[in-house]
């Protein structure tokens, strides 16, 4: 091995191989010297959280090498019909903007020609972000006040959704037709994941891909693809603290009765609806009109979640487009059945400014850096616990399923994984993963937190339809279902040799 002395040698004077290796070299040197520096610091928690991370990159790296196969043909079709409805809401746009206030050839993505439509022509008071006009998403929203504004902004931002979708089913692929993601273990605060493009340039953030965009990502041939979601994971994280903290079981417990948002419907409404007691009756009695054309339920899913975290009406009425009014009357029935949420939103506020550190469920230890008694920082605080046990909670379950090796994982979604498996083997195998995510956390005063999980099964990411009858569908045992003949002659070519490479 050739030995180059850095200290006394011009790179100039190097060949590209060699100053390859002194890089890598020096790069690994540094490592090391760090690892020894942080060691001696790590404790019984950040130790265990350490090592917990070092044990999954064995997945994380598999997951990042297989990637997940690409239906071409699907996302052609995609691509097109998302062109073809862009089209029209622009040919749509031009006549509104340019008939109605002669500003012909304006271009919908360019920020000063809209720029000069809402504050210039429009008239609109100007919104502006670091002192700048600004026309981005939460500009729009604000103008939707705007009567005058209203068919424009509709316009804009469905055309903004389509062109985001398009550019990512546009994302270049590998070679090998499969797209693939990087992802980044350390990537968060909390202990979830996030993921980017591959080292090689190519793929994307494979964890927030849109349910419509789904249907492009297709399981191998021979194989069947699952998607394990942990049910109500977050809230049943919520409600074990509570638990834990106040002895409160009121919200674990409906967490744990099968359905929790007809649960918290039925309490924060006991008097009016004629509620029976059956689950499936009292589900169908809650997804009734309640307010406008919302039914309770929907109510208590969307806007439970987010006062969990603390968030207020405004804040709410932004995320989920729901009407202020209605998050104002809502939350003090929530709180009013669910005390304990206060009690530990001010434990936090207390704990977060004594200390400026949190333990999780999982034994995660935390240090906030911002300033201790802003809204910003205490809300991260309150999110922390519930969003980082939940990332271990689930991840813990994948390194169980990757250790069995009886199915190949594909991707990570922060609370769900994906996975596929010989599909001819499905009723021997998922039962096994089920029962390979299930990772107990024990509580105070002996009771313990067990996460369920869902699955669906198909050959395709996307949600079963008539228009996708590959898509992922509740699993049941003995699937009677059959995988759609592949269209393209390569993949034919590719499944049929498979095929005569497992039988053999």
């Amino acid at each position: 091995m050739k030995i180059i002395e850095t200290s006394s040698t011009s790179p100039a004077k190097l060949k590209a191989q060699e100053r390859e290796w002194i890089y890598n070299g020096l790069d690994a040197c540094v490592t090391m010297e760090v690892l020894d520096a942080l060691l001696p610091q790590l404790d019984s928690l950040t130790g265990s959280t350490y090592a917990f991370s070092r044990a999954l990159q064995g997945p994380v790296l598999e997951m990042r090498l297989r990637g997940i196969r690409i239906n071409q043909s699907r996302k052609a079709d995609v691509i097109q019909q998302y062109m073809e409805d862009l089209s029209v809401l622009e040919c749509n746009l031009e006549r509104i903007v340019g008939e109605g206030l002669g500003l012909w050839g304006f271009n919908w993505r360019s920020n000063r020609d809209l720029i000069e439509l809402f504050y210039d022509r429009l008239g609109i008071p100007i919104i502006r972000k670091q002192g700048r006009p600004t026309v981005n998403r939460e500009a729009l929203e604000k103008m939707e006040a705007y009567y005058i504004a209203r068919p424009i902004v509709s316009h804009l931002t469905k055309m903004r959704e389509l062109a985001k979708r398009i550019s990512v089913l546009k994302t270049e692929i590998d070679n090998d037709g499969r797209i693939r993601t990087s992802y980044n273990i350390a990537g968060t605060e909390t202990g979830r994941f996030s993921s980017s493009f591959s080292e090689f340039g190519t793929g994307t953030n494979l964890q927030n891909i849109e349910d419509s965009l789904r249907s492009v990502f297709i399981a191998d041939p021979g194989y069947k693809m699952a998607y394990l979601d942990a049910e109500q994971g977050e809230s049943r994280c919520v409600g074990a603290i509570e638990w834990n903290l106040f002895h409160d079981p009121r919200y674990l417990d409906a967490c744990e009765s099968g359905d929790l948002h007809t649960q918290v419907s039925k309490l924060c409404e006991p008097t009016t609806f004629p509620w029976t007691g059956d689950p499936m009756e009292d589900r169908k009695i809650a997804e009734l009109e309640y307010y406008r054309h919302y039914s309770l339920r929907k109510l208590c899913k969307s806007i439970g979640h987010g006062t969990n975290y603390k968030g207020g009406p405004s804040t709410l009425h932004k995320m989920y487009k729901v009407p202020e009014q209605l998050i104002r009357d809502f939350q003090p029935k929530y709180f009013a059945a669910f005390p304990a949420h206060l009690q530990w939103h001010a434990h936090v506020q207390r704990t977060l400014r004594q200390e400026g550190k949190l333990v999780s469920l999982t034994g995660r230890l935390r240090h906030f850096f911002g300033r201790r008694d802003s809204d910003e920082t205490l809300r991260a605080a309150i999110a922390y616990d519930p969003q980082g046990s939940l990332a271990d909670i689930v991840n813990q379950g994948m390194l169980r399923v990757w250790q069995a090796r009886d199915c190949q994982l594909l991707m990570q979604n922060h609370d769900a994984i994906v996975v596929q498996y010989p599909e001819e083997e499905e009723d021997e195998i998922v039962p096994k993963i089920l029962k390979q995510l299930r990772y107990p956390i024990e509580l105070r005063y002996g009771r313990e937190l067990i996460t369920p999980y869902g699955c669906k099964t198909g050959w395709n990411f996307g949600e079963h339809s008539a228009e996708n009858v590959d898509g992922l569908k509740e699993y049941q045992p003995n699937d009677q279902r059959r995988r759609s003949p592949e269209v393209g002659i390569l993949d034919r070519k590719f499944h049929s040799i498979h095929r005569k490479l497992r039988s053999a």
